[in-house]
């Protein structure tokens, strides 16, 4: 069975290989991520036009990009069963970081307004939120596009590089994104001081998904870089390791922490917005003086230009 999938599909072997069925499994997790990605993004489209209060509409649109992102990293999944080649080669070291980046610049930018709210100050226009947002990816994207045409370009190809060079320059790329990662967590971290309560729980859902995401990567790239002892085949003894040990732990790092990032964040984030959606207005000694004011202005101001 395992030879004539070899021969019948070449470089998509691992979707239908059941000797080593990881490539099936985690086609399956990144096309049920993909799926609940759509819907979530479709209750966020449904949930928008209910949201009253200014201070949590102005985050909706970088969540919506946040959501775009995940999605992205799910579709991203194929490209790590698929081996490395020519094609998908570019893919694999231009977007795994440019959407990681993403992702962490948009709960960057939701702690940065959270820090106002807690303290009672008025929010974030939602353009400076995602402005923030894509702003702090910017440099990420640069890079990569620096990084993968130089490779295209001056002779030296993916597929002609080992192993080894091809995991440090893989690491190395993905600096800015670790950067950003742990600026996230301090900034999350801060959203607990303050004395609004209510806006609390935001960045602690925050806090723990980059906590989260910085265990995941914290074990990837030691796997990636040292190896594991334990298993048989090594990324630094046998270069051409037929079970693709190396697209292994990427590409299930990359569908857990996508996981993570719906699981940890959006959802609760979308159980929120429903319930203050359903409510007509805050809780009794749950909101502060700004919190009001800005809330009336924002239904008077704002409200009425979206409906137009």
């Amino acid at each position: 069975m395992y030879e004539d999938c070899v021969k019948s599909t070449e470089d998509y072997f691992l979707f239908c290989d059941n000797e080593g069925p990881w490539g099936i499994i985690l086609e399956s997790l990144a096309i049920l991520g993909i799926v609940v990605t759509i819907m979530l993004l479709l209750a966020f489209l449904f949930l928008m036009r209910k949201v009253q209060d200014c201070s949590q509409w102005n985050v909706l649109p970088t969540q919506f990009l946040f959501l775009l992102s995940v999605l992205g990293l799910f579709g991203l999944a194929f490209a790590f069963i698929i081996p490395l080649n020519e094609q998908t080669a570019p893919v694999r070291y231009f977007l795994f970081g440019v959407l990681f980046a993403l992702c962490f610049s948009c709960l960057l930018a939701h702690a940065s307004n959270l820090v106002k709210l807690v303290r009672g100050r008025v929010s974030f226009c939602w353009t400076t939120i995602l402005c923030i947002a894509i702003g702090c990816s910017l440099l990420q994207i640069i890079i990569a596009i620096e990084y993968v045409t130089l490779i295209m370009t001056r002779g030296m190809r993916f597929v002609n590089m080992t192993p080894c060079q091809l995991n440090v320059d893989f690491v190395v790329l993905l600096v800015y994104v670790l950067l950003l990662m742990a600026l996230t967590f301090f900034v999350s971290k801060a959203t607990f001081c303050g004395p609004c309560e209510n806006w609390k729980q935001h960045g602690r859902l925050i806090f723990v998904t980059v906590l989260f995401s910085i265990i995941i990567w914290v074990v990837w790239i030691s796997l990636l870089l040292r190896g594991n002892p334990q298993l048989p085949c090594q990324p630094q003894c046998q270069p051409q390791c037929p079970t693709q040990w190396d697209d292994l732990v990427i590409c299930i790092a990359l569908v857990t922490n996508a996981w993570v990032f719906l699981l940890l964040y959006i959802i609760p984030e979308l159980c929120i917005l429903y319930r203050s959606c359903r409510q007509e207005c805050p809780l009794p000694g749950n909101a502060c003086p700004v919190q009001t004011y800005q809330r009336s202005f924002c239904v008077e101001n704002q409200e009425p230009s979206r409906d137009g």
